[in-house]
């Protein structure tokens, strides 16, 4: 009896103590400070369910002028990622450095056994996306991909009803990302330092603004490959973006769909909306909330998506619930490691093709 009894307290104990690890807040450190969606960390930082431990940064300017100085000691920022990962220990790392700089974080960190998030896109080259997803395999981590439009209410929903063939099957799919250009709308110089560098950022709209449509396109259609890519890149400013091209369209070809990717810094308004077209019907994904839906000739009215759950609704909630096991990932998935390696590829497709002018097999 008293060895039932030491064994269910046991068992108690372990399970109070899982269930405070899982509830309790992510540590995570931070890899670079040169990205501007460096803001949506800060927004989120004070809600209690992740903290920052430290901050790598090796450029010294960018180190000791960026938007968390103030917000975090002075002694929780390093110049190196290395000292910054043995002394503060994170669960994860997030990287807002150049798109570059995602392979020098995964290769430190990997070996240590600390997962990464990434912003969109993953890598520069289909060759660093594939060396990510080796180490990745080999040390057991987690390497997610975060794209503004993976937390659109409105994408979700979309899926919802493809799923349910609410308008037939999926014969082409149009998505319109971008805005005025990085310049146009203010970005500050640490942004643009690497944004508008074709080695740092691997390109210029092309991959700002076509890895959107290609993301989203791979999961609705599960992680299907394109049979051929084929694109077109234009110069429209080479006074304002000389290195890089400014407007990208990307045409992906399906056995039984076309895909239409149209990713700009020439738009004259931002936008990030889809159309999806059916054999029954349309879709039109306007925003993150509003969408419009037509079915058998019946125009449905414009309406808000239903609101996503948590963890569903956030990266760093979504991170938190990856990386301690409370959900699971698909590779279709938009975050997950296998969309994103084929998002690389195509990409790179694309890149050559605009330089041949021929469609690239896959």
């Amino acid at each position: 009896m008293k060895k039932l009894a030491l064994m269910t307290l046991s068992l108690l104990v372990s399970l109070l103590t899982m269930a405070q690890t899982t509830d309790s807040p992510l540590r995570i450190g931070v890899s670079g400070v040169a990205h501007g969606h460096l803001w949506n960390l800060i927004n989120a930082m004070n809600r209690g369910d992740f903290f920052i431990v430290g901050v790598a940064e090796e450029n010294d300017n960018f180190r000791q002028h960026n938007n968390l100085v103030g917000r975090l000691p002075r002694e929780k920022f390093y110049a190196s990622l290395d000292e910054m990962l043995d002394k503060e220990k994170p669960e994860v790392v997030v990287d807002y450095g150049s798109i570059l700089h995602h392979m020098v974080t995964v290769e430190t960190c990997a070996p240590r056994g600390i997962h990464v998030m990434v912003e969109k896109p993953l890598a520069t080259t289909y060759k660093q996306a594939l060396r990510m997803q080796q180490l990745a395999k080999k040390y057991g981590i987690k390497v997610m991909t975060n794209y503004e439009t993976t937390w659109y209410a409105t994408n979700h929903h979309l899926k919802n009803l493809v799923e349910r063939g609410q308008f037939g099957n999926i014969h082409r799919i149009e998505v319109y990302d971008g805005h005025q250009g990085p310049k146009e709308i203010g970005c500050d110089r640490m942004f643009l330092s690497w944004l508008t560098d074709p080695k740092e950022n691997g390109g210029g709209a092309v991959i700002d603004f076509g890895c959107y449509g290609v993301n989203l396109a791979t999961w609705l259609l599960n992680g299907e490959k394109p049979k051929s890519v084929y694109a077109v890149l234009q110069h429209n400013k080479p006074e304002v973006y000389p290195k890089v091209d400014d407007d990208a369209t990307i045409l992906l070809e399906y056995d039984d769909c076309t895909v239409q990717v149209m990713g700009s810094w020439c738009w004259p308004m931002s936008r990030k909306d889809m159309y999806v077209y059916g054999s029954r019907g349309y879709v039109y994904q306007k925003n993150g909330n509003r969408m419009q839906l037509l079915v058998d000739g019946r125009q449905g009215h414009e309406f808000n998506a239903p609101k996503l759950l948590p963890p569903y609704d956030d990266s760093y909630r979504y991170l938190k619930a990856l990386v301690r096991g409370q959900i699971e990932e698909q590779p279709s998935d938009l975050s997950a490691l296998e969309n994103n390696v084929l998002v690389v590829q195509i990409l790179e497709a694309a890149i050559r093709s605009a330089k041949t002018g021929k469609a690239i097999k896959l």
